[in-house]
């Protein structure tokens, strides 16, 4: 196997042990910012492949873009086609998904505080302002999940930084519900349900303080024993009151106050939970 003379020495036999080991390792550039493998590539001018679901969009060395550059072939990595791209090089990237890992990765300090008392240990990566958090197991990324919380692993790459410490542990549901994202709507203010009647005309049901308390106080318990998932509990929670008394008109703000102050004991914001409530609201149609 013949390599170009003048790669730069210090990157690529990193990414040819990655690719040993089963990961998939790419080149970066300064930035972090991936490279195109030919000049017809040059600012993505050729349409790209990102997600591998555009074959025959450009016909330089495949895959070439982004996260589908990173591969485990050595002849690829020290071809001539890659040499201008290691010699450029600021950093190796790996592609998580394509070795059934998952990153999470936390930005700040206030990140991996909540994932030290959320999520369950494993093996983690120092980065430059914060770590990244690694699980055995595969699945689809996602930005922002959570303030200073990214998830990568299938279509993202992520910068190697090392092999860190801690005994990897296997993907638990709890980084696989971070990704589930509730409905897309927009934000106003929460307001509080009103009126005492149904639509037909009728009687509340609801309107007695045993149903009524019981109710409110079994969901405050279900949001403060929560151990994990939290954003998604607070939502199925609010989701569930406002499926058994929302269209009635039973509930004031007092209540919507106490459960508010539940989310927030856990540490969601008010934001969060004026989201979360009016996402529920509309998933009923209310």
């Amino acid at each position: 196997m013949t390599q170009p003379t003048d790669i730069r020495a210090e990157h690529l036999p990193t990414a040819l042990s990655l690719a040993a080991s089963g990961v998939p390792a790419m080149p970066l550039r300064a930035g972090k910012v991936p490279f195109g493998n030919c000049p017809a590539c040059a600012k993505n001018a050729c349409g790209g492949r990102p997600n591998m679901k555009n074959p025959g969009a450009c016909q330089c060395l495949a895959p070439c873009h982004g996260w589908a550059a990173a591969t485990t072939d050595p002849q690829v990595l020290t071809s001539r086609a890659w040499a201008t791209a290691w010699r450029g090089t600021a950093a190796v990237a790996y592609h998580p998904g394509g070795a059934g890992l998952t990153v999470v990765d936390l930005d700040n300090t206030a990140a991996i505080a909540w994932a030290r008392e959320t999520l369950p240990a494993t093996r983690t990566v120092a980065t430059t302002r914060g770590e990244h958090w690694l699980y055995q197991g595969a699945m689809r990324s996602a930005n922002a999940v959570r303030s200073g919380v990214d998830i990568k692993s299938t279509m993202a790459y992520a910068r190697w930084l090392g092999h860190g410490t801690g005994t990897i542990t296997a993907l638990p549901e709890i980084v696989r519900e971070l990704a589930v994202k509730e409905p897309s709507v927009v934000r106003p203010v929460a307001q509080a349900l009103t009126g005492s009647a149904l639509a037909g005309g009728g009687t509340c049901p609801h309107r007695t303080p045993v149903y009524l308390e019981r109710g409110i106080a079994m969901a405050e318990q279900r949001i403060t024993e929560a151990r994990s998932a939290v954003h998604t509990t607070v939502y199925r929670t609010f989701l569930a009151v406002l499926s058994a008394h929302g269209w009635c008109g039973c509930l004031t703000e007092a209540h919507i106050a106490r459960l508010f102050t539940a989310a927030q004991a856990k540490g969601e914001s008010p934001r969060h939970c004026t989201d979360a409530w009016t996402n529920a609201r509309t998933r009923l149609g209310l």
